[in-house]
């Protein structure tokens, strides 16, 4: 569509990296769904019977915070950060961050912006007190009190998705009580009871479905429902904490079970979308009675563990068993190189997925909340590494927190992941991460603006994604300035490539406006590197030692390698030979 293209475009033009804007131009585009999106076989299709791929990303943090996203260790629940809050600023001036937050989290720019890089879908995490009291307020027990802000926010979010062509998942990321141990991904409160202990929790649960299925019957932007996201509990064991050992399932069935039937007691055209336990992994008894509706669809998570076809062997397995298509409703929280990877199994087998989060005050995501200097305050005391700020200190940090950072045009923008997830899986080639452009009288390029592209493309390294079962960034320690696994740092004179190990390298796309001789340099610590230009190798040599090259006009590439002496590098740069280059 031509309003795509202009919307691409104005994106662009307000982008420092000419890399991001080559990728949404390289990208592939996706057939353009229409209508309501149907689980047909293994496939999800649309309904002229397309195959859909969902490229999707999660909006985790806006109305779900958890504490890792606000750069918070330990215990996160939401719950508790807001005390965290009422004790830094009273009560009502907490209401009226959250107010903030919720308003400017996630805006329409953001998701104009989403769709213009070529994200098709949006899952959209809920916390049910948006749209529902808890069980222990509601003023008449046993019914329901609705709440409309949450409400509005949903038909908000799915009109400016519509305006966008992209399709929304509901997904109930915080149940009433809590769906698991792993407390801070729901908001649980481990003194109260949680969704499996107290049938009325169960209860509020799929009447919010029956409720939210009532609302948006008729709205062929929701691509589906996905009903509870990662439950992790031990129902025949406390000690199996998350669930993984479970074999029976049977309360988790009989939910899924229960909450479909009052969906389709009002819907009966939106998928339903499904997730075993242990965070959404194990499915053990939950289908062995067999599946309960013609239009579900089997989701999965995947996170710190391999990228290829044998990493999804099990939810393989029950694909073929059930004749039921596969969604990969989140995954991300690693390097550059590991998302390409994963996204290209995925989507060789047909296999939609969503990123999480879009944006966070960390690392590794498309979008980054770069905080303000007062919360950095804030969250040092929280840590127990700095002083108490002031009531006036930390109302003004929050605040400018809630209205100021987390808004997309103050948001750090990271090309390098876009591209991993919507061109490198696709493309075997690298492309510029900026424009680096050699003038006549020479120029330098940042040794950190190497290309993008997967691990062994734009460049190698030996330690490129984290597969090792668990959190860890020993990937990119520093977490600094890209998601690629190439370690930086950053000293005085800003940043640098740091430590390379023998036979890593970096590949670097140059425009040069002047065909010559040049002296090139790699600046950077001790150590021997070699340099290939335009796929010629040089001969080795020390850093900080200028060798001749002939360039010409236009498009060359540099690729650095290190062969010993594990060198840092600053910069590469090129002078022109006296009298030569023109």
């Amino acid at each position: 569509m031509n309003t795509r293209r202009g919307t691409a475009r104005g994106v662009c033009a307000a982008l420092a990296s000419v890399g991001l804007c080559v990728a949404m131009t390289l990208a592939p585009k996706a057939v353009q769904a229409e209508g309501f999106l149907r689980a047909q076989g293994q496939q999800i299709v649309d309904e002229r019977n397309r195959p859909v791929i969902l490229r999707g990303v999660g909006l985790g943090g806006w109305m779900l915070q958890e504490g890792y996203m606000l750069g918070l260790s330990g215990p996160g629940m939401q719950h508790t950060i807001r005390q965290r809050i009422v004790d830094l600023i009273g009560e009502q001036d907490t209401q009226a961050f959250y107010n903030a937050w919720l308003d400017n989290y996630v805006s329409k720019d953001d998701i104009d912006t989403l769709a213009a890089w070529g994200f098709n879908s949006i899952r959209l995490p809920m916390h049910y007190a948006l749209y529902t009291l808890p069980v222990s307020k509601e003023p008449v027990p046993g019914q329901q009190t609705w709440l409309e802000d949450g409400f509005r926010r949903t038909d908000e979010l799915i009109a400016w998705a519509k305006a966008n062509g992209v399709y929304v998942i509901l997904d109930l990321h915080a149940a009433p009580g809590g769906q698991g141990n792993d407390l801070n991904i729901s908001d649980r409160d481990p003194s109260a009871p949680s969704l499996w202990d107290d049938a009325a929790n169960r209860d509020k649960m799929v009447a919010l479905w029956r409720k939210l299925a009532q609302r948006y019957r008729d709205e062929p932007a929701v691509a589906g429902y996905d009903i509870i996201n990662e439950p992790n509990w031990g129902f025949a064991s406390a000690k199996d904490k998350n669930g993984c050992e479970e074999t029976g399932n049977a309360p988790l069935r009989e939910l899924l079970v229960r909450t479909t039937a009052a969906i389709r007691e009002v819907d009966t055209r939106h998928i339903v979308i499904i997730e075993g336990n242990c965070w959404g992994n194990n499915y053990r008894g939950v289908l062995d009675a067999g599946l309960w509706d013609d239009n579900l669809v089997l989701s999965f998570h995947k996170y710190w563990n391999g990228t290829g076809r044998d990493s999804i062997k099990d939810q393989l397995a029950l694909r073929a068993r059930w004749n039921i298509p596969l969604w990969l409703g989140e995954t991300g929280e690693n390097s550059n190189d590991w998302f390409a990877r994963t996204v290209e199994t995925m989507e060789g087998e047909g296999i939609g997925w969503a990123n999480w989060p879009v944006k966070k005050l960390r690392y590794n995501n498309p979008l980054q909340v770069i905080a303000n200097p007062g919360y950095e305050r804030v969250l040092a005391y929280w840590e127990g590494k700095g002083p108490r700020p002031s009531r006036e200190q930390a109302r003004e940090a929050l605040l400018t927190l809630a209205n100021h950072d987390i808004r997309l045009h103050n948001n750090a923008r990271h090309p390098d992941v876009v591209d991993a997830w919507l061109r490198a899986p696709r493309d075997d080639r690298s492309l510029p991460f900026k424009r680096n452009a050699i003038a006549p009288g020479g120029g330098e390029v940042a040794a950190v603006d190497f290309d993008l592209g997967r691990n062994g493309v734009a460049y190698f390294d030996l330690t490129a994604a984290n597969e090792s079962g668990k959190p860890s960034g020993d990937w990119n320690p520093s977490q600094l300035y890209r998601n690629d696994g190439v370690d930086l740092i950053r000293d005085a004179d800003g940043l640098r490539v740091a430590a390379m190990q023998n036979g890593e390298w970096l590949k670097y796309t140059i425009e040069v406006e002047a065909a010559g001789h040049y002296a090139l340099t790699v600046r950077g610590t001790t150590g021997r590197v070699r340099m290939k230009v335009n796929g010629d190798a040089l001969a080795p040599t020390e850093l900080n030692r200028s060798q001749p090259v002939a360039l010409p006009r236009g498009r060359n590439t540099l690729v650095v390698e290190a062969i010993s002496g594990t060198p840092d590098l600053a910069s590469l740069q090129l002078q022109p030979v006296a009298g030569d280059a023109r």
